[in-house]
């Protein structure tokens, strides 16, 4: 296979190992086998004295990664039984959780597009660089989906409601916010991105970091802080709507007509999973409830219907079901905390539950 053909490709130069996601015209989506070579190598690094970085890029000129798969997710949970997609999830939720905990530095170019899957695998990193062309994103809710990878756990993090207005708008935020919430460490222009990772060859990380970070450009969440913490504070999701509908401003009001888009659904369990990622703790606990929501995903209408409207048919009108807010019960939304049994990821042990947790 060459390298073209080649979804993952890795190579080491110097002190520094290398890893590009090489699937450039589907913006570097995730798929199983790219997650288990992402690992795979991890672990021979790890091992490898000569090697004291590992640096995570995309190919291509839009971005690091766009996400998971969702086509293969799509055809799945429509036709399958949802065995492949929980398959993948299990890797890939525990891959995010590696990457965390990774020994050596980790650095990851969050240049141009990163989104879901992407943010997993480049935001749980001790080094993460942000440019002038970043755009991050977790937009599940916009599919009928729920913030995964870590999302609610990193999320949850983030100043004040912040997180919580990224997680159910999906909004798009780009470096001086991703700094601002926590997603980011450090902003290096994008024309300097190849002399930078070059000098990883030969160079200790905080010394190349020392040549070429630059100040960062203002973002616009800061600017925003005042109604975003007043609005999404509120006890429900129609209390959220009606408080950014009352504020009066203009991106206050978009913010609620672009909930009002989403899945009433997903809206609902991201803002309990945000609320309970805030007092599980540590990352694998949160990962181990991520996977629970998402397993249960794959069995709503919603997740089908939400990717066929964004990427399959490409329409942009998805029929939700229930179709609004006030259809969806309480009882609805606990049915996807609800433990897996002997499916659990189980990444933080035994005796990890959300319920435990309030």
């Amino acid at each position: 296979m060459t390298d073209a053909e080649e979804t993952v490709l890795l190579h080491t130069a110097g002190r520094a190992a290398h890893i590009t996601l090489n699937r450039p015209k589907a913006l570097n989506a995730l798929d199983h086998e790219m997650v288990r070579r992402i690992d795979a190598a991890l672990t021979a690094w790890e091992h490898d004295p000569a090697v004291e970085t590992v640096v995570i890029t995309g190919a291509g000129e839009r971005g690091l990664c766009a996400g998971g798969d969702i086509r293969a997710v799509h055809d799945d949970a429509r036709d399958g039984d949802g065995t492949a997609s929980a398959a993948f999830w299990r890797d890939e939720y525990r891959l995010n959780a590696r990457i965390a905990r990774y020994p050596k530095p980790y650095v990851a170019v969050m240049d141009g597009i990163v989104m879901g899957g992407g943010v997993g695998v480049s935001a749980h990193g001790s080094v993460r660089i942000v440019t002038e062309r970043s755009r991050i994103a977790m937009p599940e809710t916009g599919i009928g989906f729920v913030p995964d990878v870590g999302g609610t756990y990193l999320l949850a993090l983030a100043p004040g409601e912040l997180g919580t207005h990224l997680a159910l708008t999906g909004a798009q935020i780009g470096a001086g916010d991703a700094l601002l919430c926590g997603l980011a460490d450090h902003y290096v222009p994008s024309a300097s991105l190849r002399d930078f990772t070059d000098d990883l060859t030969d160079t200790p990380v905080r010394d190349a970091l020392d040549r070429y970070v630059q100040p960062f450009p203002p973002g616009e969440l800061a600017g925003r802080r005042e109604w975003i913490d007043a609005c999404y504070t509120a006890g429900t999701v129609e209390e959220i709507v009606h408080g950014l509908f009352a504020h009066g401003g203009p991106d206050a009001k978009e913010a609620a007509e672009t909930l009002l888009a989403r899945s009433p659904t997903a809206l609902k369990v991201t803002l309990a999973a945000i609320r309970r990622a805030r007092r599980l703790g540590p990352l694998e606990r949160v990962l181990d409830q991520e996977y629970r929501v998402s397993c249960a995903a794959l069995s709503t209408a919603d997740l089908v219907e939400g990717i066929r409207a964004q990427v399959i048919d490409k329409d942009r009108n998805p029929r939700w079901s229930p179709v609004t807010l006030a259809e969806v019960t309480d009882t609805d939304v606990e049915r996807f905390f609800a433990p897996l049994g002997e499916r659990e990821l189980g990444l933080a042990g035994t005796g990890s539950t959300p319920e435990t947790a309030g």
